[in-house]
């Protein structure tokens, strides 16, 4: 008998039963499970636990494990690797496992079959560090999260340490962070008085210890001084570190003056003297000024930069200016050795960097470092390529530089800086050329965003891992953007402002990399091209920029309550000289709206 079919008049629709999918048209249809794969791992785990069809025995130390090598494969990106590269283990049915615990190879072998592990105080550490080795980064990261959330004055320093160790970046950055702002507490733990004498100098010379006053930097010292023999010799190192000058005069008169170890160093005597003049002689103060004499950064907010750019005629710059949110004043800071305008800059530990840019002959790949401590710059190793309008950043202890134009062609390049070392080294390029693009790091990712290749201007943003070295391509804006400006507050990255193609954007886009989605929050009070844009002490957003013509009659009159306060320090396009002129005058007068607060 024969079964005839017959087309239909018209397509059903799709068909949805439980978990299962029908995609139908006129002549065929494709079934489709989707718990397929869910359910058979349960069953592939219980085979393997009753050793069948199992074609591979893992064995560490005296304990052995069976698995299926597909599986493992398929899972594990370190057994792929061994077993897909024709390594001499792939041909083997038992493998001898170095450098990760039994119990760790038992769970994350599980992890593999099921997609779960079990976390808790007495594994997270051997796991995370099987999880490394085995590349399993999301196991790794999630036990960087687990201890992220068990942090304590306890155990800081030895998170951040071992976190330092597995070059986890996030975790290191963090458990800085918690060290810094609950310095007093970390201080009276085990592990600080177990520190080296160069973590603990470290530690006194960081602006941002959040204390009280300085006689808790000084009473730490001395107790790690007093807990072993032999230390009294690094007391001068680390009383240079202290700021004894914003000690009060009766606390160094009956405290510091009278402790033994001081009274018998020559140069501790020295810094005790310099202490004891800064408050005897107060017009001798401004003869005193060193970094021993300005308050730590948890005293006051940070200050905002502006540095180099182009002036009303559009000549480059290699001025500096810096605002001073607890004065309410701009000041200028020492200008750097070179001009520079479209050049990227990055802060690490309290220094901030300029690199490359343009000095209105040819682009650059000088790099200067300013010390906002001793007020002054100097030069560091260049880039490997010349850059101007590119990106930069800082992560971990490492800065990145992204991208640019190098004064023929839009680049994709990338380069890391190693401060320790004074060194630079290529990185893998990005997915796309990015000139006027932005850079940011976030949550241990480095973000490119936006920009042009000469020909397109992007909405597309790419991430990169500094574990894997490889960029992968995130969710875009909703907004094409080139010379657009980024920062990160409350834990959520903005884009503001910048160039479409056709039109100066007004719009300011929100990313949060928790949903992995861009949404719109408030517009600026005008459109804005050449942002650059920061983030002070996580509640201030300061917003720099060329406006257009159209805009400046605007933002000449005062709004109520606008979402952003927009500011303009300086012009960039000749054909404004006139209006940014003005505009320059009205910004010194009304300096007040320069930063404006976005509560998170």
């Amino acid at each position: 008998m024969e079964c005839k079919l017959i087309r239909a008049l018209e397509a059903p629709p799709e068909i949805k039963c439980s978990r299962n999918i029908y995609e139908m048209n006129n002549d065929a249809m494709v079934f489709q499970q989707n718990d397929l794969f869910p359910a058979a791992f349960p069953f592939m785990e219980d085979i393997r636990r009753q050793g069948k069809l199992c074609d591979v025995v893992l064995k560490v130390d005296d304990q052995a494990f069976s698995a299926h090598k597909i599986v493992l494969a398929s899972t594990i990106p370190y057994f792929h690797a061994m077993f897909t590269n024709d390594m001499i283990e792939s041909r083997q049915n038992e493998i001898i496992m170095q450098g990760i615990e039994a119990n760790s190879l038992e769970a994350l072998i599980n992890f593999a079959y099921s997609g779960r592990v079990h976390l808790d105080k007495n594994n997270v550490q051997s796991i995370m560090i099987g999880a490394s080795f085995l590349q399993l980064n999301k196991v790794k990261d999630a036990c960087a999260t687990f201890l992220l959330k068990r942090l304590h004055p306890q155990n800081a320093l030895g998170i951040r340490q071992f976190a330092d160790t597995l070059s986890c970046t996030s975790l290191v950055e963090s458990a800085t962070k918690y060290i810094e702002h609950c310095f007093p507490e970390v201080s009276l733990s085990d592990e600080y008085l177990h520190l080296p004498l160069n973590e603990v100098q470290n530690l006194f010379t960081r602006n941002e210890l959040c204390v009280e006053s300085e006689e808790q930097v000084f009473e730490a010292c001395m107790r790690w001084v007093k807990h072993a023999d032999g230390r009294a010799a690094d007391l001068p190192v680390l009383l240079s570190q202290i700021r004894l000058p914003l000690l009060s005069p009766l606390y160094l008169t009956d405290r510091v003056a009278t402790e033994e170890l001081i009274r018998t160093s020559h140069q501790c005597r020295d810094l005790l003297d310099e202490a004891r003049v800064f408050h005897l002689i107060p017009e001798r103060r401004h003869l005193l000024q060193s970094f021993r004499t300005k308050p730590r950064a948890c005293e006051v907010q940070g200050y905002i930069y502006v540095v180099g750019g182009l002036n009303r005629h559009g000549d480059s710059l290699s001025t500096v200016e810096y605002y001073d949110p607890h004065a309410n004043e701009w000041q200028l800071a020492p200008a750097m050795s070179m001009l520079r305008s479209r050049l990227g800059v990055a802060v690490l530990r309290g220094k901030l960097y300029a690199f490359g840019g343009y000095n209105g002959i040819d682009r650059l790949a000088s790099v200067e470092v300013y010390d906002a401590v001793r007020e002054e710059w100097s030069t560091v190793a260049p880039m490997q390529c010349k850059r101007s309008a590119l990106g930069a950043t800082s992560l971990g202890n490492l800065i990145y530089v992204c991208g640019g134009y190098d004064g023929v062609t839009s680049l994709n390049s990338v380069e890391r800086y190693h401060p320790q070392t004074n060194t630079w080294n290529w990185l893998a390029p990005m997915n796309k050329s990015r000139s006027a693009g932005a850079v940011i790091a976030c949550q241990g990712y480095v973000y490119a965003l936006g920009g042009h290749d000469g020909l397109s201007i992007f909405d597309s943003v790419e991430r990169y891992d500094p574990n894997t070295d490889t960029w992968v391509e995130a969710t875009p804006m909703q907004n094409k953007r080139c010379r657009l400006g980024v920062a990160i507050l409350g834990g959520k990255l903005y884009a503001c402002g910048g160039y479409d193609g056709s039109f100066f954007l007004q719009t300011v886009e929100m990313f949060d990399p928790n949903t992995n989605k861009w949404s719109y929050v408030a517009s600026m009070n005008a459109q804005r091209s050449r942002v650059a844009l920061t983030a002070n002490m996580d509640t201030a957003l300061a917003i720099f920029g060329y406006i257009s013509r159209k805009d400046l009659g605007s933002l000449l009159k005062k709004l109520e309550k606008p979402p952003f306060t927009v500011s303009q320090k300086r012009g960039n396009e000749k054909q404004e000289k006139e209006i940014l002129s003005t505009w320059a005058s009205f910004f010194k007068k009304q300096l007040h709206a320069t930063i404006h607060k976005l509560k998170v």
